[in-house]
């Protein structure tokens, strides 16, 4: 028999990272909370870090608006 992998929203993704990146609980006390395993919220944190790097990239500062080149 077939075992369907379990699919988690983009917005539940986005809850267990911030909570782990919050610190306040551990990665093993935030798996069995959240029922994921260590590693995938690991991998979840890791991407909404790298998320947020690329989109504060592109996020125009003040001072490149101000300059007119």
């Amino acid at each position: 028999m077939k075992r369907n992998r379990k699919q988690y929203s983009p917005d539940f993704k986005a809850r267990v990272a911030m909570e782990a990146l919050k610190g306040e609980e551990t990665i093993a006390e935030l798996a069995i909370r959240f029922e994921v395993h260590p590693t995938q919220i690991n991998k979840w944190k890791r991407e909404l870090v790298a998320g947020a790097a690329i989109s504060s990239a592109l996020i125009p500062t003040r001072r490149s608006r101000m300059r007119k080149d």
